[in-house]
């Protein structure tokens, strides 16, 4: 037989309802949010650039500035000494006090100029300032005065000169002095960092870090002493790409890149933008986390306030949910008390909605359903009487035809119910053994009254007729389907357990239980009943003679059975006195000791020959 396919699991409404109340209320906020985010975080992300872009294009005009008011002094101061001189700065007036009055002067006119000189066509020359020059300092004047021998005019590289408090960050610039095409000398101011550097402190801070770099990529000036004037800074990608640039360097740019330190490593927002003049680029850099501060703190608001609408969406779906399911909950319980056949379920709800009328609608139902099967038990019972009557009135037809036999079948069907309920059968194989027993004998209907009603013991020929009323029974009844189960206890009821009864020899556990109950209950009441053949036995011998004849043709069990029920008094045993001759009847003594030797006596051999 194969094998029914699984039912599916169930899934409870209030999942689904719950799932379509989340997804209708978080999905459409989850993609808001995701939008909103995504504008804010770019619109956050393009201020912060923005600031960036300000600041370094604030810082690089600022020097541009600074680099052009310088070469405007140096040409003015170029003017002046070609003036003053007349034209000539050589040997013998190079060293004239109105030369030396102007580029003092020129010093002490800015906090900027740390140290001027002048240098005529020999490489002689005077000088003023507040500091004195070191190699690195006398190796750019070299490059200075070798470039204004060209006629152009010098930038050099920033320096970092002086210790401790001393120290400062300088860089040389110089112009030359001409006389028409002819050149006279070289003017080269060292101009003091330390405005640059208090421009990148007043800028720096909340994690932003400006400095300057020339066109090598080397470090001119920080805000934190963090980083030394000269330092390779072409390990950071923004400087890598403004070095690497060239002319396309010129332009403002801004990018994301990561600083190593060691294991660590930062993700940074940098910008750069170039000072054309002086070849240098001033940088801001900034950590992305700083950077974009604000845009994190609006993703963990928002990640909040989502967070926040999901656990309130949840707790309306499951409170709308419940709102919707626990009725459905109540019907459902409900239907399975119908389904369990409790037809006194009633549901109620107070809701106006089609679920109320829905339960109203269930309770009518109720009501029609529970008068429906009480009119149907009613009638169930009704007929279970009327059919229970028939089987009596039946019985009582085959038991009438002998006077003999009047009562044997209700007898027997009440001893029977007694050893079942003592074995403790189920109340279902009571009820067919209640029908089976009534109608043990209802074969005998087509057995000759002649044999039937002889008084006296059969002959072999008239016995073989009379086991005939078992099949005969089981014929009888056996179109009838709502009896097949009680059919094995009408044929083979007088089956032994020996194999020595009838009709088929049947032995052992081939006798269906239904049957070797009443074999037990019919063999007492042959014992305890007159007949024909036989005077009624006392209750003692026939207690004796079922002991000896149990688990030889009777069942042990059932003989236990009916045993116990007779010792608790619950068989009471009636005396019919027929008036009718009967055969003459051996004395009991040799009955008794035949049982008690274990051998056949002749009452049990004449109930082999039995009539019931």
């Amino acid at each position: 037989m194969s094998a029914s396919a699984p039912k599916p699991a169930r899934i409870p409404i209030l999942y689904v309802i719950l799932g379509v109340l989340l997804v209708i209320s978080i999905v459409p906020m989850y993609f808001y949010s995701s939008e909103v985010e995504v504008n804010n975080r770019d619109v956050l992300k393009r201020d912060e650039m923005l600031l960036q872009n300000t600041v370094t294009r604030s810082l690089a005009d600022d020097l541009s500035q600074h680099e052009r008011s310088l070469h405007m002094m140096l040409a003015n101061l170029s003017s002046a000494i070609q003036v003053a001189s007349g034209g000539d700065i050589g040997e013998t007036n190079i060293q004239s006090p109105e030369l030396r009055a102007l580029l003092e002067n020129f010093v002490s006119s800015s906090d900027e100029i740390a140290y001027a000189t002048l240098l005529n066509s020999d490489g002689k020359g005077i000088s003023a300032g507040r500091i004195a020059p070191d190699a690195f300092l006398n190796r750019e004047l070299e490059r200075a005065y070798s470039a204004g021998r060209d006629g152009r005019a010098y930038n050099g590289q920033a320096l970092a000169i002086g210790e401790g408090k001393n120290a400062r960050t300088v860089f040389l610039v110089s112009y030359p002095v001409n006389y028409g095409q002819r050149f006279l000398g070289m003017i080269g101011a060292v101009v003091d960092l330390q405005f640059l550097i208090r421009r990148l402190q007043e800028v720096s801070g909340g994690g932003l870090t400006p400095y300057v770099v020339d066109a090598q990529g080397r470090l001119v000036a920080a805000a934190t002493p963090e980083f030394a004037t000269g330092q390779d800074m072409k390990n950071l990608d923004i400087v890598r790409n403004f070095v690497n640039g060239g002319n396309k360097a010129q332009i403002r740019e801004t990018r994301e890149f990561t600083v190593t330190n060691g294991s660590d490593h930062v993700e940074m927002l940098g910008t750069y933008s170039p000072v054309t003049s002086l070849a240098w680029a001033v940088v801001v850099q900034k950590p992305q986390r700083e950077a974009y501060r604000g845009i994190l703190e609006m993703q963990r608001t928002g990640r909040l306030l989502a967070l926040l609408a999901v656990l309130l969406s949840v707790g309306v779906s499951i409170f709308a949910a419940r709102r919707i399911t626990n009725p459905l909950q109540v019907l459902t319980q409900s239907s399975r008390a119908l389904a369990r056949g409790d037809f006194s379920q009633r549901v109620s709800l107070s809701s106006r909605t089609e679920i109320g009328e829905l339960a109203h609608t269930f309770n009518t139902m109720s009501d029609e359903l529970e008068r429906f099967v009480a009119d149907l038990k009613r009638a169930a019972e009704e007929n279970r009487e009327l059919f229970m009557g028939s089987i009596q009135m039946l019985a009582g037809a085959v038991d009438e035809k002998d006077p003999y036999t009047r009562g044997h079948s209700d007898r027997v069907t009440r001893y029977s119910l007694l050893i079942a309920k003592e074995m403790n059968l189920s109340q279902d194989f009571m009820e067919t053994l209640r029908i089976s027993a009534q109608l043990h004998d209802v074969g005998k209907i087509g057995i000759e009254d002649h044999i039937l009603k002889k008084p006296g013991a059969l002959t072999e020929e008239e016995f073989e007729v009379m086991k005939t009323h078992t099949t005969k029974g089981a014929n009888i009844l056996r179109p009838v389907t709502q009896l097949a189960e009680t059919l094995p206890g009408i044929e083979l009821h007088h089956e032994a357990l020996n194999g020595s009864g009838y009709p088929y020899g049947l032995e052992g556990d081939q006798i269906p239980l239904l049957a070797r109950v009443i074999a037990v209950a019919d063999t007492f009441d042959a014992l305890t009943t007159t007949r024909p053949y036989q005077q009624a036995h006392t209750s003692e011998q026939t207690l004796q003679i079922i002991r000896n004849l149990a688990g030889k043709r009777l069942d042990p069990q059932a003989v236990e059975a009916l045993l116990a029920v007779f010792a608790r008094g619950e068989i009471k045993l009636q005396r019919f006195t027929i008036k009718r001759p009967v055969a003459p009847q051996p004395t009991e003594v040799p009955a008794l000791a035949a049982a008690a030797a274990g051998t056949v006596p002749t009452e049990i051999a004449t109930l082999e020959r039995t009539r019931v």
